[in-house]
């Protein structure tokens, strides 16, 4: 066309040809006036004369800013398009590129309008979009300010950024920014402490933990075609760099999801057919932190209110990870907190604000460690500390002279049970007294699911299916002298049972469980809650410390002291119907009698 016209050379003609070559993708007038060929300023009159377009100066139109809001903003920003007006049904579009027909159709199908594309200059038509858009306006910007008066969507509580990189524009498409939404609101809404969202050979698997159990989603087999899209989404959510895949990553999200605020801790770690994404919700709408709820039954309540009402000395919780820890010692230190008590904790990271408080982030690039923070912490004249996790010989000393000089500390440790407790500490390199002196108590945990309470109902066991040490079990191959070996409290536990039941200790034995129901999602369970095992240090227990004795010694006095042990306790909960025996054995292991 403008050879035709004169308006290219022989020469310009053969050098414009190569050019466009190297760059099939890209508008063949704009590849024109970037190299140099021709102005934009005699090229774009020329060109609409040519197509049948108008040719608008920007400068002097007037936008229907009451378009705005209906227009399809993820394509007005990729495809660089400019609504203007309308008029009986037709929709005036300024666009840069009058060759990408299929960008014109996209707006038409997007919007039911008949579209009328004018021809103008692209980056006169990119300055009005920021104008009328805003700065990096795009479709999930949209939909966070949305989401503030929809309670469906989710609101971010800290703005998002992205590049203009070509991952960044798919994982900003409308389709994935729902996608991701809906994948955080029904995890949300089913109580999931954790989404897996895992790449493999044959596509993508999504899994939510609930319960402390996961369970994979059904999938339309279209999702797999989203998958890295789906995970530069979480990146950009997580103010990651999308860019990289081939380390590590983690990074946090907080929003609100049907006016609940939810943090959202991500980690992101590169496998063989792709990354990996796991992300831990902390729902802080649900969580209430009080000791009634974590499970305690009554005496171990009232044994463990005695040692955090203690003025000074150390109390550990002990578990794997996601056991409840966190749980039970904010629940711990909302019991004891008062006007009158000064008490800060050091997290890593802070889980839950707790009003009334003081909270300290580790950040250990920068040498705030467990340790340093304790250091200044004891400066801050302090009545109760919470030390997040006990990790080396550093912080266990911090925590000890803490203790020492009259403060009570809390803190957990990652030990199978809680005699394990002492001899962890001393493995760390503690000296036995310091230990024997200082720690008043260890608890250990672990979560069951409790029995839903819509489809609870009684069911009758064999005696030769239960487990050997199960109360009943050994009542009957050992008649009633199996209960003097019992502890007092699951002794009256069982009494209270046979009461209840009328079971008179022959035939199957009748026990709860849930049938599954839609509010359990047929798993028969809906909720979880501890089971304890609770060891209060006595002078006999504090001497075999200080002989740096196993484990098992320790535990051995313990019982003797009447511990309850955590697969004891599952049984009290079992017995009184608020777990089932398949959760007690599958959390805890077997106690040798």
């Amino acid at each position: 066309m403008l050879s035709r016209r004169g308006m290219l050379s022989e020469e310009n003609l053969r050098r414009a040809a190569e050019a466009l070559a190297a760059a099939p993708d890209y508008p063949p007038h704009q590849v024109l006036i970037d190299k140099g060929f021709l102005k934009e300023e005699t090229l774009l009159p020329v060109l609409a004369e040519e197509l049948g377009l108008e040719l608008v100066d920007l400068g002097k139109v007037q936008v229907d800013r009451s378009l705005l809001e209906q227009m399809p903003q993820r394509l007005v920003h990729r495809k660089n398009l400019m609504p203007l007006s309308r008029h009986n049904g037709t929709l005036i579009v300024a666009t840069g590129d009058p060759f990408d027909a299929y960008a014109i159709d996209e707006f038409q199908t997007l919007t039911g309008l008949h579209v009328l594309p004018v021809l103008a200059p692209p980056r006169e038509i990119a300055r009005l979009i920021k104008q009328y858009f805003g700065v990096g306006g795009d479709t999930v910007a949209a939909l966070a300010e949305e989401a503030k008066d929809r309670q469906e969507e989710i609101e971010f509580l800290e703005a998002l950024e992205a590049d203009d990189s070509e991952m960044a524009k798919q994982a900003q498409e409308a389709s994935v920014v729902r996608l991701v939404n809906q994948i955080l609101i029904e995890a949300a809404n089913e109580r999931a402490s954790d989404i897996h969202i895992e790449t493999e050979e044959h596509g993508l698997r999504i899994r939510y933990r609930i319960d402390g159990l996961l369970q994979e989603q059904n999938l339309p087999p279209e999702i797999n075609r989203f998958a890295a899209a789906i995970i530069s989404r979480i990146k950009i959510m997580a103010r990651l760099n999308i860019a990289e895949k081939r380390l590590p990553q983690d990074g946090r999200i907080k929003m609100k999801v049907q006016g609940r605020e939810i943090d959202v801790r991500v980690s992101i770690i590169p496998m063989i057919h792709g990354e990996g994404v796991c992300l831990r919700l902390l729902d802080k709408g649900r969580m209430e932190f009080n000791l009634a709820a974590v499970g305690m039954l009554p005496d171990t309540y009232h044994t463990f209110k005695q040692l955090i009402d203690r003025p000074h000395g150390i109390v550990l919780v002990t578990g794997p990870t996601g056991s409840g820890k966190s749980t039970t010692l904010y629940s711990a230190l909302n019991e004891i907190k008062d006007e009158t008590l000064k008490i800060i904790t050091v997290e890593d990271p802070v889980e839950y604000n707790q009003v009334g408080i003081s909270q300290i982030q580790t950040h250990p690039k920068i040498g705030l460690t467990f340790a340093n923070a304790l250091r200044a912490i004891l400066r801050h004249d302090p009545d109760v500390i919470l030390v997040g996790e006990i990790r080396d010989l550093e912080t266990a000393e911090m925590a000890i002279h803490a203790s020492l000089t009259g403060h009570m500390v809390f803190s957990t440790l990652h030990t199978n049970d809680a005699p394990s407790a002492f001899t962890r500490l001393i493995d760390m390199g503690v000296e036995p007294f310091l230990v024997s002196s200082t720690v008043e108590g260890v608890m250990a945990q672990r979560l069951v699911r409790t029995i839903c309470p819509d489809c609870k109902t009684v069911a009758t066991l064999p005696v030769e299916e239960l487990p050997l040490d199960f109360p009943l079990r050994k009542k009957s191959n050992t008649g009633l002298s199996a209960l003097v070996n019992l502890p007092p409290a699951l002794a009256k536990i069982l009494q209270e049972y046979e009461a209840a039941t009328q079971y008179a200790g022959d035939g199957p034995v009748p026990l709860w469980k849930g049938t599954g129901c839609r509010s359990c999602r047929q798993t028969g369970y809906r909720g979880r809650s501890g089971i304890f095992e609770l060891l209060v240090t006595n002078d006999v227990i504090r001497d075999l410390i200080t002989q740096r004795v196993n484990a098992g010694v320790i535990r051995l006095e313990a019982l003797k002291a009447g511990m309850i042990t955590l697969r004891q306790d599952g049984w009290r909960k079992v017995l009184k119907g608020l777990t089932t025996i398949d959760e007690v054995a599958r959390t805890t292991a077997g106690d040798i009698s």
